[in-house]
């Protein structure tokens, strides 16, 4: 798709332009940008950020105020580092409930009234799982975020501008912690598992064997073709906290700070790739919600997925985009397997957690 528009630009400019596809991007263009080499453009997700800055890989960009008013605010958060924006997003992604009307016909309000209603749905066996949540023995980071910002834990502290700060480590804050007891507890009563994970999840929720699914857009192609009656709804909250709030996602363009026509790729990214109709165009290949607002809801009247996944994002803060984020995924993410295998206490796995990664970002 993006060819089409890459190729009228091209004529417009009398240059040509040649859409390449790379099985690791993000991999490929950083080995390409320590020789200077690679493409002038590249599209990848914000949380890339941190670590093309810190290499010198990408250039900001300077997009007018009002462009940057065009977009959702958080998606110009999700491209902004060092109060500088370094990305023309495109689309935005986020988890939510998805469940199986079938067996839930009603969003649960709250994670109690989920767990009750599944865990009765499983004793009647009508149901094998009362819900499903991506963990596996190694845990999910990404998956286990939610359950700590519902009482405003997380992974980083922010700084008075709204980044996020790597001297501000909260993993192990009385707030994720408070998260981490509903995993355990959840665990306890087997609403969670490590033996579910990204190879059986979708056969498990497409098979009927669960009322509830915490899931996002790529998920929803196969539960279609499943046959699965199924309906996206936010988050539940927590009793105690909050909401639980997933963390957003964002596609966005960079330019290379090693191209050579700079002014060209500059021009193709904020004046293309900005606009209505190639945001448009770009849902239909993705199905996540365009970041341009304007696109946004024009997709949005015709389409009540991506207004319920949309919905479900309302009020999530992107996911950390700097550097220090690399050393959070992992021990997060057996600090939460550990807890929901009752392994180890929420304390000493957070504890152990909070230490790695201090460690790690001092290492780099």
């Amino acid at each position: 798709m993006l060819q089409r528009f890459a190729d009228a630009f091209a004529k417009e400019n009398g240059v040509k332009v040649a859409v390449q596809v790379s099985t690791d991007v993000r991999r490929d263009f950083g080995a390409a940008a320590q020789t200077g080499s690679g493409p002038d453009v590249i599209v990848g997700a914000h949380d890339w950020l941190g670590e093309f800055v810190q290499n010198n890989a990408v250039s900001p960009l300077s997009l007018s105020g009002d462009l940057v008013a065009g977009f959702l605010p958080s998606a110009i958060a999700a491209a902004t580092l060092n109060e500088q924006i370094y990305g023309v997003p495109y689309a935005v992604e986020n988890i939510a409930l998805v469940r199986n009307t079938a067996l839930a016909p009603e969003a649960p309000e709250t994670l109690a009234e989920l767990v009750e209603s599944g865990l009765a749905l499983v004793k009647s066996g009508k149901a094998t799982n009362a819900l499903l949540v991506p963990v596996g023995k190694g845990g999910d980071s990404y998956f286990a975020y939610p359950f700590l910002s519902a009482f405003g834990g997380g992974f980083f502290g922010q700084k008075a501008n709204g980044e996020y700060d790597p001297g501000k480590v909260i993993v192990n804050s009385d707030t994720s912690i408070k998260g981490a007891e509903v995993l355990a507890e959840i665990g306890k009563k087997k609403v969670l598992s490590t033996n579910v994970d990204g190879t059986n999840i979708d056969a498990l929720f497409n098979a009927g064997k669960a009322p509830y699914y915490f899931t996002g857009p790529w998920a929803i192609e196969t539960a279609k073709k499943a046959g699965i009656k199924y309906a996206i709804s936010p988050l539940p909250s927590i009793e105690g906290g909050g909401r639980m709030l997933p963390f957003l996602g964002v596609q966005m363009f960079y330019v290379s700070a090693n191209t050579k026509n700079k002014t060209l790729a500059e021009e193709f990214v904020i004046n293309q790739m900005a606009s209505t109709e190639v945001q448009e165009a770009l849902f239909v290949v993705g199905n996540r919600p365009p970041a341009l607002k304007e696109a946004y809801e024009k997709v949005a009247a015709g389409n009540a997925d991506v207004k319920a996944w949309f919905e479900a994002g309302v009020g999530a803060k992107p996911i950390p985009n700097i550097s220090a984020v690399r050393a959070v995924w992992g021990p997060v993410a057996q600090a939460e397997a550990d807890v929901i295998a009752g392994k180890s206490s929420p304390r000493a796995a957070f504890d152990a957690a909070q230490k790695q990664v201090v460690e790690g970002i001092k290492k780099g």
